[in-house]
């Protein structure tokens, strides 16, 4: 074997395992959620260097070592997975009302947020509106006050949601979603109004804490809870 191949079979295993470990140790709360999320994304993008060399050896003849077949397996698992947000605008901060977006009370008293802007940043308003037009409140019909308990109802029984403050008078609610693999936690802001004829309207808003980007998830998890709730929170 020669020293090269040696070196990208090693790199290969060493991609696999910062791969694999980069999750396994956000999931189980040793590392924080970004550490985590940068390890694995270095065991793929390392794996995607591994990959290249082990197919430029196989190419010329030398073969492949299991190292180098490891690290194309990595690479394509990895190149599949970063490719999912795909055509999704690098933003984090996504609302159903991008003129008016419900503001956080209570989320800046929480520890990861003290001395963070929450601020709406009006410069998404637009972006949003180019890639995410569907974004649209929930009416229901019902009072203001029915409304808003349907809507915490809902909000409670949402995957991985937990509900951190109401505020039944102002027809507000806010709630952290947490994701099932790297523990990341996103800022959930709930707005009820009423809407007319007996109607309400419920605003919502959904902010990652980390990352520029969101892979669409903060849209997606709009979609979810108003689809839920406007389905009578079935």
């Amino acid at each position: 074997m020669t020293p090269r191949r040696n070196v990208l079979g090693i790199l290969g295993l060493v991609a696999a395992a910062c791969f694999v470990i980069g999750p396994l140790l956000a999931w189980l709360k040793i590392a924080p959620s970004i550490a985590g999320f940068g390890l694995f994304a270095l065991g793929g993008i390392l794996a995607i260097v591994s990959g290249i060399g082990a197919i430029v050896a196989a190419v010329r003849g030398r073969g492949m070592r299991p190292g180098g077949v490891v690290a194309l397996l990595v690479s394509v698992l990895f190149i599949v997975l970063a490719t999912r947000g795909r055509g999704v605008p690098a933003i984090n901060d996504f609302t159903t009302d991008p003129a008016d977006p419900p503001a956080f009370h209570h989320a800046g008293t929480l520890g990861p947020n003290v001395g963070r802007d929450l601020a709406y940043p009006q410069a998404f308003a637009e972006i949003q509106r180019s890639c995410c037009a569907d974004l649209h409140p929930a009416r229901v019909k019902a009072s203001p006050n029915d409304a808003f308990a349907r809507a915490r109802s809902v909000a409670e029984q949402m995957p991985r949601w937990t509900v951190t403050w109401t505020d039944p008078q102002a027809g507000l609610i806010e709630a952290v979603a947490t994701s099932a693999l790297f523990h990341f936690q996103d800022d959930i802001a709930i707005r009820v109004r009423p809407d007319g004829d007996g109607a309400s309207r419920v605003d919502m808003r959904s902010k990652s804490r980390d990352g520029k980007g969101d892979l669409g998830v903060n849209a997606a998890r709009i979609r979810s809870y108003v689809g839920t709730l406007e389905a009578g929170g079935k």
